[in-house]
């Protein structure tokens, strides 16, 4: 057997191969990222609403860590933030007045005080995708998903105040609408005391019990003001302000919980 030829086998060859010659497949080219106007197109298609100012879009989504150090915190969100806080607290006002006919003031003020907390805001900004437009910077990137959703909620308020500058009142009542009449009819949550939830997160921390402080009273006898600050080891003292020490306190609470970027309550 020894003189006879030796069988090569050979892959069989496929039709594609076959027509083309080729052997092996080059690889797929990665998908073209969408250009800065056609991500803009889609985030104004989730608003509904077309800008006929696109800077005040981009700096909707623009979180201060994406700017430089050397720039002005006022290029970030933050002010839109501003804005829009005040212009979505009117809006639901209004709406909860006209939705709401016999319910008396505390009523309202609890409905409107669940459907503007944080919380609540960062839930509609998850059901529209805006969190895939936030520009964050190497150190906001860096904290990942916890930081995503810390700002969503300011997010959210920054484009009510984006689309009011843009469009008037009558656009961003629409934008508001749109996302928070569904949420309106919905039984309100139990409010939680800002205080109770600012200490539960303290303890979680490993941080002692909150100390409140008086700084000062003002106003008649019959009408003060007290300003009381909320302090914690390490951390910014934050102040409020009302009529009597409980709510001042509460303001206070409420003032850290937000500069800590704490969600979880409906008066944080």
């Amino acid at each position: 057997m020894s003189g006879e030829p030796a069988i090569v086998k050979t892959p069989p060859i496929t039709d594609d191969a076959a027509d083309t010659g080729a052997v092996e497949a080059k690889p797929a080219k990665k998908p073209r990222r969408p250009s800065a106007k056609a991500a803009a197109k889609v985030i104004e298609q989730r608003i509904g609403h077309t800008f006929a100012d696109p800077s005040l879009l981009a700096t909707a989504f623009t979180h201060v860590s994406a700017l430089k150090s050397a720039r002005s915190r006022a290029d970030s969100y933050q002010r839109l933030e501003f804005l829009g806080d005040h212009v979505l607290g009117l809006i639901v006002s209004d709406m909860l007045y006209r939705a709401f006919p016999k319910a008396d003031e505390g009523e309202l003020s609890k409905r409107l005080a669940d459907l503007v907390r944080r919380e609540a805001c960062a839930d509609v900004a998850k059901s529209l995708g805006l969190d895939e437009a936030i520009k964050l910077g190497s150190v906001g990137a860096g904290a990942g998903a916890r930081l995503r959703n810390s700002v969503l909620g300011d997010i959210c308020e920054a484009v009510i105040g984006a689309v009011f500058l843009d469009g008037g009142y009558a656009a961003a009542a629409e934008f508001v609408e749109r996302n928070w009449t569904e949420r309106m009819r919905k039984p309100v949550r139990p409010l939680r005391d800002p205080k109770t939830i600012l200490q539960e997160w303290a303890q979680g921390k490993g941080l002692p019990t909150p100390v409140y402080r008086e700084v000062e009273r003002t106003g008649p006898h019959h009408d003060p003001q007290f300003r009381v600050a909320v302090e914690l080891p390490g951390l910014t003292p934050a102040e409020g302000v009302g009529g009597s020490k409980r709510a001042a306190e509460k303001l206070a609470a409420t003032a850290l919980l937000k500069q800590e970027g704490v969600t979880g309550g409906n008066d944080a």
